[in-house]
């Protein structure tokens, strides 16, 4: 399905289509780039795209839907979200100064290395609103970390041609490897923070 609706659109609208899918992308995580850039590059290979404007279409894309998340962070401010964050179970507000501290030093390798792994892929540019990240700064980080990604699968699906769907297969592995890693943290995050909330209780009843 979003294979038919990607092609659809390269074909209709040429290297543009192929920006405006990645730029959904980001708005819509479960939109895979790491199938829409190789099919892009498929497309390139057979002469119906060019390779080069495949490339910065993509990556003006990735920065537009970026720019995107950036402003709902940004709206959203530090106010808000510490409001709604305080209130999901086991998380406290140390928590989120620790992640803000966290983000005032790290944020801007971050959101460039954010743009080469999936599902952060498209959240990191939420933090970098609630923290008011310089625009100028953000945009060019989007950029070359997204420049690199998309480079690298558009390229291969141009190499690989009619094979290009062997990118897809590797890189899944990657994306629920990645995941995995995620789960990990969360489960680890829960069952830390529960033993510490029952250890607290037993303290207090003796």
């Amino acid at each position: 399905m979003i294979e038919e609706w990607a092609t659809d659109l390269m074909e209709s609208l040429g290297a543009p289509g192929a920006g405006i899918a990645i730029a959904l992308e980001n708005l819509f995580p479960p939109l895979p780039s790491e199938l829409i850039l190789p099919l892009a590059g498929f497309t390139a290979s057979q002469g119906d795209m060019n390779l080069l404007a495949a490339i910065v279409c993509t990556t003006l894309g990735s920065v537009i839907g970026a720019y995107a998340f950036y402003a709902i962070g940004a709206l959203l401010g530090r106010d808000r979200t510490v409001a709604l964050a305080v209130r999901l179970p086991l998380l406290k507000l140390s928590d989120i100064e620790r992640t803000e501290a966290w983000f005032d030093r790290h944020g801007t390798k971050a959101v460039f290395l954010g743009r080469m792994i999936p599902l952060f892929r498209s959240f990191v540019s939420l933090p970098a609103g609630v923290e008011r990240m310089p625009l100028g700064t953000f945009g060019l980080l989007t950029a070359l970390g997204s420049l690199i990604w998309n480079s690298l699968f558009i390229l291969a699906g141009y190499a690989l041609g009619e094979n290009w769907e062997r990118v897809t297969d590797y890189v899944g592995l990657y994306s629920k490897g990645v995941l995995a890693a995620v789960l990990v943290c969360v489960l680890a995050f829960v069952v830390l923070r529960m033993l510490r909330a029952g250890g607290g209780s037993r303290r207090a009843r003796r």
